[in-house]
């Protein structure tokens, strides 16, 4: 008999068989390689790329004028040479920052990269990616719809040929989710959660997710068991730990997003 806080290991009848498909890779590397280059940055996806990653978690915000672009603070000064809230300017300001040097001379000049430039290089290269939305408070709906209608115009005819998967939009923003679906039902969408309250599960449901992703401590077996008996999908951040990653692993976890690009080796 187990003790009373032990849980019993997983079993096929504990989980569902999933009412939508899951075609994402288990590892997704957190904002791009992110410790090993410029976070969000074209120079991040490649050096992940070039360590065996396929996947990849990015933060996507929208400039003044409602251009997608990859940034994750709501201000400039932590990865560009600005200062000031990235939602005061337009793209053709944005587009000329550099937002490499910060992390090393080697990236000195390197952008800040559009939805469109991340698009083609992961539709070229088959990679999967997990689309954080990102909004300075009160942008929120038109961030969610904005960048909802971006991913269906640059996704939407390779997806349909069967070449490419859609991009599955995550956040924290409830609004931004509702908005996401409202104007592009088909793309998947995932509730972020780093803190748990009563009916967060119920809400991820509500707004229609496949996925919910959990700051990696929350993870239990008990919780693990009950999102998926739902029929939710479970991804795991930020998860540097080997040994978590392991036990994460055991449980039945549906993605890891980690920083440590250059220690773990992504295989499903």
């Amino acid at each position: 008999m187990n003790a009373p806080d032990e849980q019993p290991p997983l079993t096929d009848e504990d989980l569902p068989v999933p009412s939508h498909p899951w075609p994402y890779p288990l590892w997704f590397a957190h904002r791009g390689a992110g410790r090993q280059a410029p976070e969000n940055t074209l120079a991040a996806l490649r050096v992940g790329a070039g360590l065996g990653w396929r996947a990849f978690e990015c933060d996507v915000r929208l400039s003044a004028d409602g251009l997608p672009f990859l940034l994750h603070d709501d201000t400039l000064e932590r990865t560009t040479d600005a200062a000031g809230a990235a939602l005061e300017l337009n793209w053709s300001e944005l587009s000329l920052l550099d937002a490499g040097g910060w992390h090393g001379r080697i990236f000195a000049g390197e952008p800040l990269p559009s939805l469109d430039g991340i698009a083609a290089f992961c539709l070229r290269n088959g990679h999967a990616l997990d689309l954080e939305l990102k909004s300075a408070p009160g942008d929120e709906e038109r961030t969610g719809r904005l960048v909802a209608q971006a991913v269906r115009r640059l996704w939407g005819e390779a997806v349909h040929d069967e070449q490419a998967i859609w991009p599955l939009l995550s956040s924290f923003l409830p609004e931004a989710l509702a908005a996401a679906r409202e104007v592009a039902p088909e793309v998947p969408r995932a509730l972020l959660v780093q803190t748990l309250w009563p009916d967060c599960i119920d809400l991820a449901e509500r707004l229609g997710c496949s996925a919910m992703v959990l700051e990696q401590s929350l993870i239990t077996p008990e919780r693990l068991r009950q999102i998926q008996r739902g029929g939710l999908r479970v991804l795991a951040y930020t998860v540097n730990d080997p040994g978590r990653a392991g036990a994460l692993l055991e449980l039945g976890i549906d993605g890891l997003i980690s920083d440590e690009v250059d220690r773990f080796v992504p295989v499903d």
